[in-house]
């Protein structure tokens, strides 16, 4: 399984437009080879260089087995984000160059999860379920 988007490479730049400097939407994102089992997808963004602790910036979840996600959109139910909010919150380091993970995860069943659960929650709810996982990395700097 493999996860791209057509607006960044792995390990490069994220385009403004993706960010708290932009239009903070976020970015398309292609799933691709995808296990057959599949029952849904969930997505973490994350990232791990903030200063205090691991920022999340965007919870999914109950996501169908699509192998895009579109620009602007809502893929599926929002978990909290440590923005305080249930929606995709775009990076926004404070300082120097950070490091945007976004993890997709292929799961063998429907997680029956109210919208708002936390990140950890989510990884919970997701634990012995998980058939395959990727992610994407995208770097950001303000300027």
């Amino acid at each position: 399984m493999k996860i791209t988007s057509p607006a960044f490479k792995n390990n490069e730049a994220i385009p403004t437009k993706y960010t708290c400097d932009g239009e903070d939407v976020n970015p398309p994102l292609n799933i691709d080879d995808l296990p057959k089992e599949a029952k849904e997808l969930a997505m973490i963004m994350d990232d791990p260089d903030a200063p205090s602790k691991t920022w999340v910036h965007w919870v999914v979840y109950n996501m169908p087995v699509n192998i895009h996600i579109d620009e602007n959109s809502i893929p599926g139910k929002q978990g909290m984000n440590d923005f305080g909010k249930k929606n995709y919150g775009g990076p926004c380091p404070p300082s120097g160059e950070h490091r945007y993970y976004f993890k997709v995860y292929a799961l063998d069943n429907r997680l029956e999860l109210e919208e708002g659960i936390t990140k950890k929650e989510l990884e919970s709810a997701m634990e012995g379920h998980i058939l395959e996982q990727a992610e994407l990395v995208g770097l950001y700097a303000k300027s």
